[in-house]
């Protein structure tokens, strides 16, 4: 098509708006700890809830889109990412007149409304771009994926920001991009789908899909949800807490976004010197490697280069397997990549977000009540927190850690701000949190040593531990290395596909 420049940087502008909303989103899990009181876990709910509702909804939109086309479901999307915004400015009225778990359902349902535009989006733009550009595939999917670091970016510089703009106008400037591809998809025209020419059924393009090589490559991608968005979610927390600087762990957010931003356009050549599983394979030992650098950094430069070869690591991960899965199954990618989207933004969501927040709850109560067990009584939150079939734990209150980070001059200041209007309804979480902190001030001097320390120690046990799923990756990726090249009737697998569906970009 002659627009289909025009159509690719439509998609390109929605991953702007997904990277810039998830990349704001996780610079401020520190003012909402602090104003809100969430724990990790409970923050780790709030960005999973998003990416869970993005996988759910890529599924559903990736069934559809044979059915309804291509524009009318990014429409829809443009109205979503809308919906979203405006919920946000509700926020802190709502926490100040009811309290946490009000806010809580505001930032969650949100976040979930977000990721619901945002997946309506992934699943139209990756089959999409796979129609316009059918003879290089992989290398303009991983050019389309450039858009979501380049998101990541825009966002990290937004978060310099905070503390001088009200967080809600931070995160709605996600709709400039929004608006951008709105206007694009309103006025362009676009291409028929497989099924909609009537080149295959739905039952045939399901029926393409059974065998051992794609359930590999979705436990697989599963695995790249857990690893990439997942730890995205934190990673800019973690890191800013290692180095005991916010502002630097923004820095070295910004950096590795802008690093895959540039390696996903020459993804193409890359691909074509080493096969897709092999890129695949190495992206994921690197990952594996630079998590651990991560978890043991002490000093800037060494997380500067431990955070370099994580960033090496996750790169291709994503669009290289939507790559291999359009080459592979060129008839049937409008299901395919809606399951893969599906089953790595569900990883990301169910267990991603939150584990990696309870993995840091857990690691850093148990630290503080084995080394302070007293400080643990007056910080721990008002309630437990479980993951999946893990032990039940009751992590260490995000507002009160806040309070001795900051000797409570934040919600003194509050207070101060509020006068005599403390005692309405609307203020009472600002009251509860002034209520904790005078009852508890003597204790700030012993306390924010213990808090402090077991927070760190909870944040580099939780990347360790991650780790361990790029590894896990890895050997799929070699099983599928190995299980593909192998003969079979005297040729291998690779080349019955070529036979069957012409030279793929490898």
């Amino acid at each position: 098509m002659e627009n289909r420049k025009k159509l690719l940087t439509a998609g390109f502008l929605t991953l702007i708006a997904a990277g810039i909303g998830f990349a704001v989103r996780a610079g401020l899990l520190d003012i909402w700890s602090k104003q809100y009181g969430f724990t990790m876990t409970e923050l780790g709910q709030i960005t999973g809830g998003g990416l869970l509702g993005f996988g759910l909804v890529i599924l559903a939109a990736g069934l559809l889109v044979d059915k309804i086309g291509y524009k009318p479901l990014l429409v829809i999307a443009f109205a979503c990412h809308l919906i979203s915004a405006v919920m946000l400015f509700s926020a802190t009225p709502v926490f100040n007149a009811l309290g946490k778990d009000a806010v809580y359902s505001i930032l969650f349902w949100s976040a979930f409304i977000f990721a619901v535009g945002n997946g309506i989006c992934e699943a139209v733009i990756n089959p999409l771009t796979a129609t316009l550009f059918p003879a290089q595939k992989t290398h303009y999917l991983n050019i389309l994926h450039a858009g979501w670091p380049a998101g990541l970016v825009i966002g990290g510089l937004i978060v310099f920001l905070k503390g001088s703009i009200g967080w809600e106008i931070l995160l709605a400037t996600y709709l400039i991009p929004v608006a951008m591809y709105g206007f694009i998809s309103l006025k362009e025209a676009f291409p028929q789908t497989d099924a909609q020419q009537g080149s295959i059924s739905y039952a045939g393009m399901f029926s393409n899909l059974i065998g051992p090589f794609f359930i590999i490559l979705l436990l697989a991608h599963a695995c790249v949800g857990y690893v990439e968005l997942g730890t995205d979610s934190w990673i800019n927390k973690i890191t800013g807490g290692i180095l005991k600087s916010v502002e630097l762990g923004t820095a070295l957010f910004i950096y590795t976004s802008l690093l895959m931003t540039a390696l996903r356009f020459f993804a193409g050549p890359i691909v074509h010197k080493i096969s897709s599983l092999g890129l695949l394979l190495i992206s994921a030992v690197t990952g594996a490697v630079g998590l651990y650098l991560i978890s043991i950094g002490d000093s800037t430069p060494f997380m500067f280069f431990a955070a370099t070869v994580y960033a090496l690591g996750k790169t291709f991960l994503w669009p290289t397997m939507l790559g291999v899965v359009g080459e592979r199954f060129p008839q049937s990618a409008t299901v395919a990549m809606a399951l893969m989207g599906f089953v790595g933004m569900t990883s990301a969501g169910l267990l991603g977000g939150p584990g990696i927040g309870y993995k840091q709850d857990y690691f850093a109560s148990q630290y503080i009540q084995e080394n302070a067990k007293e400080t643990y009584e007056r910080v721990k939150a008002p309630n437990a927190n479980q993951f999946l079939f893990f032990p039940e734990i009751t992590g260490i209150d995000g507002s009160k850690a806040g309070m001795l980070s900051d000797n409570g001059e934040a919600v003194l200041s509050d207070v101060e701000i509020a006068g005599d209007r403390i005692q309405e309804d609307e203020f009472k979480g600002l009251r509860a949190q002034a209520e904790w902190w005078e009852a508890n001030k003597e204790f700030a001097d012993v306390d924010a040593g213990p808090v402090a320390e077991a927070t760190l120690h909870g944040s580099r046990m939780a990347i360790r531990v991650t780790a361990l799923v790029p590894a896990a990756m890895a050997i799929l990726y070699l099983i599928l290395l190995l299980g593909f090249k192998a003969p079979k009737d005297g040729h291998t697998e690779e080349a019955e596909e070529i036979a069957q569906t012409g030279p793929a970009e490898y």
